[in-house]
């Protein structure tokens, strides 16, 4: 029986971790991408600004990413190392391409790419001297799979009372500038409005004698601003040219479109910045003292290691099974373990062992996926199978299924909702199999505290050490139920069987009744009117098909048969109507109270400029931890009435359906996924709040604790 478990254990978590392992290792990113720090004087002069310039020569077929890289990828990233007084400004982007990538589309380079980046030498240094610039370049580069990478740049230049360029790198500097966007290429080419028709945003350039203009793309500065893979309809006439655009999930109105139009006209390609450009984020291009060694990472990396992140993700696991998503399921186990308390203690154990391989199986098969999936460049995280309506009105079906077992309407057999009761000893340990399996699906929309940080930690790891940790997690989820099992004392604690049993099994459904309306509320932030139609007759039709295979019963040999052929049919139904969600996707649509904002990087970089104090709450519909803070602390009056008097302002983002901006943020903070509350003061970096909110913690943070102890 044992070796039976290990075998179903390895065959769920093998895929993930060949498939992960396989991205990650079988190329190199340091033979892909070739990056060296340039600079465009011969010297450093005190006080004046010197451009340098990080190029980046990738393999033919490979790609790096623009600043807004897309449906998926990260751009890149330096963080210096310069000496004292040194300060550099924000990364001047050249114009990207379109690169597809299966049914996605990037914004990109391929070939070789030169970002220039502004460097200020403060008055003190003095000539005579050499000074050394350096930092760390981080890059994800692709071409079907993406690989992360980093280089270590360094340049020593002298500092001079005057310099000369470099005649070396004159050509090289000279490609980057024509590179450029905006004032920097040329002139406007004319009045740019946009206007709404439809569900459509159409860009107008109002300028006649484009005749010429065969070709035209927009990219937006704002992650999610547009659906990136739709076609852009190009029309020229006389009056100028329209290009039609298809709005993201951000929901920006059409005034607020910004970035860079580029042009293909008589063969020469133009690009102008339209709109205002965001303010990069301080953390950015953020600098530290020259040291010789590399620099520090994050606190929260500094303190974890691999065995501390797997100690926080078992405590983290056992604290999901308080969680009110698993409930229902781990309900249904204990009314298991009290049926088969009069069993031999032998069979009890390996059901408990039964359960624990399938919950760690699902956990090791879900991160296994993830990894996969992150080293092919996808903006996802934990709980990223929650952001798919199929998948949660799968669910949504199976736990419906399962309600109208607990109640009687159906009787589907013990192996199926892990009660055991008449079958073999083999259908009864896969009844206890597939109740941990489905305990890892209900428990992903949870984040329990200490979860965040060993997750995000995991995901910055090797394949192996992050499947070591998501291994923990799993296995304090199954601690509980296992442990009952294996000490013979506690089950002579259990009541014995009997016929309130049959009482407590029908109000068992009851919770999972409430986690299938749960779910349905999911699905209906997730797609539009016509997919929570679908969604909604898909119940129907099980219910249907749970009616009609308990019919057949007993209806002798024709009826049976067709009962049993309605039952498969409403099901089969219900699957058709599952795989056309996807094809209804509403667009972000948070509720936002009074008071709040949607969340954008190009607005929290905007506040952060203007030294405001911002907090940021990253939520889901699907998260439960998001939605108790919000009702139970960051909803409440008194808070409210402490952001108003303090000036905070509160953004909110909604990570229901995937936001490549949101999960950019998440990956900054080491986390993986929602919740995630940031405070920002002034210009300082964020302070990252725990999962489990309180009125005090939040009001310390954005320093209101007088209008607290007012209310």
């Amino acid at each position: 029986m044992l070796r039976l478990l290990l075998a179903l254990l390895l065959t769920l978590a093998a895929p993930g971790l060949a498939g992960a392992q396989g991205a990650m290792t079988a190329v190199k990113a340091k033979d892909l991408v070739r990056a060296r720090l340039v600079a465009e004087s011969e010297a450093l002069v005190p006080g004046r600004t010197v451009t340098l310039g990080l190029h980046m020569a990738m393999k033919p077929g490979w790609h790096v990413y623009w600043r807004n890289p897309g449906d998926s990828g990260l751009p890149p990233e330096m963080a210096w190392r310069l000496p004292e007084g040194f300060t550099v400004g924000p990364v001047q982007w050249p114009v990207p391409e379109r690169i597809p990538v299966q049914t996605l589309m990037n914004f990109g380079y391929e070939g070789a790419v030169t970002l220039l980046v502004p460097l200020k030498v403060p008055e003190s240094a003095r000539a005579g001297e050499t000074a050394r610039l350096a930092g760390t370049l981080s890059y994800l580069v692709c071409e079907e799979i993406c690989i992360p990478g980093s280089a270590e740049l360094s340049l020593d230049l002298p500092v001079a009372a005057s310099a000369e360029p470099d005649s070396g790198q004159a050509a090289l500097f000279a490609r980057a500038r024509a590179a450029l966007p905006g004032a920097l290429a040329e002139a406007a080419p004319g009045p740019v409005r946009t206007t709404r028709e439809g569900d459509r945003i159409v860009l107008h350039l109002d300028r006649p004698g484009l005749a010429g203009v065969t070709g035209a793309a927009f990219f937006p500065y704002a992650e999610g601003a547009l659906d990136n893979a739709a076609p852009q309809d190009l029309a020229v006439n006389a009056a100028g040219l329209r290009l039609t655009l298809t709005p993201g999930d951000a929901g920006q109105p059409p005034e607020a479109l910004a970035g860079v139009l580029a042009l293909t006209e008589d063969g020469t390609r133009k690009a102008y910045a339209l709109g205002p450009e965001p303010a990069p984020a301080p953390t950015a291009a953020a600098t530290v003292p020259a040291a010789p060694e590399t620099p520090p990472a994050p606190a929260e990396e500094e303190t974890l290691t691999l065995w501390s992140a797997a100690g926080l993700a078992l405590v983290g696991g056992l604290l999901l099974n308080l969680m009110p998503c698993v409930f229902p399921v781990l309900s249904i186990k204990v009314l298991s373990l009290v049926r088969q308390a009069g069993e031999s203690a032998t069979r009890v154990r390996l059901h408990g062992l039964a359960y624990t391989a399938g919950v760690l199986a699902s956990f090791l098969g879900l991160a296994g996926l993830l990894i996969a999936l992150k080293a092919g460049g996808a903006g996802i995280g934990w709980g990223f199978q929650l952001q798919s309506p199929v998948v949660v009105a799968l669910l949504a079906y199976g736990l419906f299924a399962m309600g109208l077992s607990l109640s009687g309407a159906v009787h589907l057999g013990g192996g199926i909702v892990g009660l055991g009761d008449g079958l073999t000893r083999r259908a009864g340990y896969q009844g206890s199999f597939f109740t941990g399996v489905l305990a890892t699906l209900v428990a992903t929309p949870c984040t329990a505290p200490f979860m965040g940080a060993a997750v995000g930690f995991a995901l910055t790891q090797s394949p192996l050490a992050a499947l070591t940790v998501f291994a923990s997690l799993g296995l304090g989820l199954a601690l509980p139920f296992l442990g009952l099992t294996l000490v013979p004392q506690a089950l002579r604690l259990l009541p014995r069987p009997g016929a309130w049993m049959d009482v407590l099994k029908g109000a068992l459904a009851f919770p999972v009744y409430a986690t299938v309306a749960w779910l349905v509320w999911v699905l209906a932030q997730q797609v539009g009117p016509n997919g929570l139609l679908a969604g909604l007759t898909g119940l129907v039709l099980v219910a249907l098909a749970a009616w009609a295979w308990e019919r057949a019963r007993g209806a002798g040999r024709l009826g049976t048969g067709f009962g049993r052929v309605a039952a498969l049919a409403a099901l089969a139904a219900a699957l058709g109507l599952v795989a056309v969600l996807d094809g209804d996707r509403a667009t972000a649509r948070t509720a936002l109270a009074q008071g709040e904002e949607a969340f954008t990087q190009a607005r929290l970089d905007a506040l952060r400029s203007d030294g405001r104090t911002v907090f940021v709450d990253m939520t889901a519909a699907w998260c439960i931890t998001c939605q108790v803070n919000e009702r139970t602390v960051l909803a409440r009056e008194g808070m409210q009435a402490a952001f108003r008097e303090g000036q905070v302002v509160y953004l909110k983002g909604d990570w229901t359906n995937q936001n490549p901006e949101i999960t950019r943020l998440l990956e900054r903070h080491g986390r993986s996924g929602v919740p995630l509350y940031l405070v920002y003061r002034g210009q300082g970096e964020a302070q990252v709040l725990p999962q489990i909110l309180t009125e005090g913690i939040v009001l310390a943070a954005i320093g209101q604790k007088d209008v607290a102890a007012a209310q």
